[in-house]
């Protein structure tokens, strides 16, 4: 989870590590990351330092005290050797000054979200489909396929949810960023293009008016 005031930061952080494979919610403010973390867990939290309802450092060392153990990286442009050991102290597993490039956030996320200790299958399957998420390769039959970031996305999504329906609203929420129009046809385009690379039988089923799920068990 992102969890960033700044909007056009908010935006390109997530876009950046959708890219990279992981899902992403994001807040723009300590109640909101409070929100979203009550409804589900995390590998990983992003936390920009100062917010409009508070210090993420005081809120993150709070929750430390609860034992909450989630993965934690303060962005934030306080670059002293104080605060950096300050944010340490209160909680932070990762620190990284504003303003960063996006790969190296990129590499320390995905760092940081191997050692969360949520377990994670290194393999998805689904009857003759196979994808590795750590090497980033899909086969079908034994067939390398060659998939796009979205599409990547988007199987993996599914796969992590086999037989269930996922709704359309769903898998734009989690594998496309905010400024992506909820009226567009991406999701339809992207489904498209999987359907024509993974072959007969299809897998993807269309639930109509709601969106799609995995079927030939």
């Amino acid at each position: 989870m992102v969890v960033e005031d700044d909007e056009d930061l908010r935006i390109a952080v997530a876009t950046q590590l959708r890219a990279a494979g992981l899902e992403v919610r994001t807040a723009g403010d300590l109640a909101g990351a409070e929100e979203a973390l009550q409804a589900a867990p995390c590998d990983c939290v992003v936390f920009d330092r100062m917010l409009p309802d508070g210090d993420s450092m005081n809120y993150v060392h709070t929750r430390r005290q609860r034992e909450w153990r989630t993965p934690v990286l303060f962005l934030t442009a306080r670059d002293t050797l104080a605060d950096r050991v300050a944010g340490f102290e209160h909680g932070a597993d990762d620190y990284l000054v504003k303003p960063f490039a996006m790969a190296e956030l990129t590499e320390r996320v995905l760092n940081l979200c191997q050692r969360s200790g949520i377990e994670r299958p290194p393999v998805l399957s689904h009857s003759d489909l196979v994808m590795d998420c750590a090497r980033r390769e899909v086969r079908r039959a034994g067939v390398l396929l060659t998939l796009s970031n979205k599409e990547f996305a988007v199987l993996e999504y599914l796969l992590t949810r086999p037989g269930q329906a996922v709704g359309r609203a769903e898998l734009m929420e989690h594998c496309w960023d905010a400024l992506t129009d909820p009226m567009s046809n991406v999701v339809e385009a992207v489904v498209k293009r999987l359907r024509r690379k993974l072959r007969e039988p299809e897998l993807i089923q269309t639930v109509r008016g709601f969106g799609y799920r995995l079927g030939l068990s």
